[in-house]
C-alpha cells in the first residue's frame, strides 16, 4: 500500500467517525452550552480527546489538502464551544470548574 492510499484511507476513516459520531456528539454539546448548561465530565472528556486527537492527525491533514478546510472548520467548532463552556462558568455564581 502506498503512503498516498495509506493516508487516503485514513483519511476516510476519520471522515466518517467525525461525520457519524464526533459531529452529532459536538453539536448536542454546543446546544447544551447555548442553553447555557454547564459541561459534564463526560463533555469535558470528549472535548479533550476530540483535541488530542486533532493533534495527533494534523500531519496527515497537512499532506491531505482537500481535508483542510474541514479540519479548521471542525476544530473551530470545538474552539467555540469551548469558549461558550467558560463564558457560561465565569457567569455562574462560586468557583469555575473550567477554569
Amino acid at each position: 500500500m502506498t503512503e498516498v492510499s495509506k493516508d487516503q484511507g485514513i483519511a476516510v476513516a476519520l471522515l466518517t467517525e467525525f461525520t457519524t459520531h464526533r459531529l452529532p456528539r459536538a453539536r448536542d454539546i454546543q446546544a447544551k452550552v447555548e442553553r447555557k448548561e454547564p459541561l459534564d465530565e463526560l463533555d469535558i472528556g470528549f472535548l479533550r480527546n476530540v483535541f488530542e486527537t486533532a493533534q495527533a492527525i494534523k500531519p496527515q491533514v497537512d499532506r491531505q489538502p482537500e481535508y483542510q478546510e474541514i479540519y479548521a472548520r471542525a476544530v473551530e467548532l470545538y474552539k467555540e464551544i469551548m469558549d461558550k463552556a467558560m463564558e457560561n462558568e465565569r457567569e455562574q455564581p462560586g468557583p469555575a470548574s473550567l477554569l
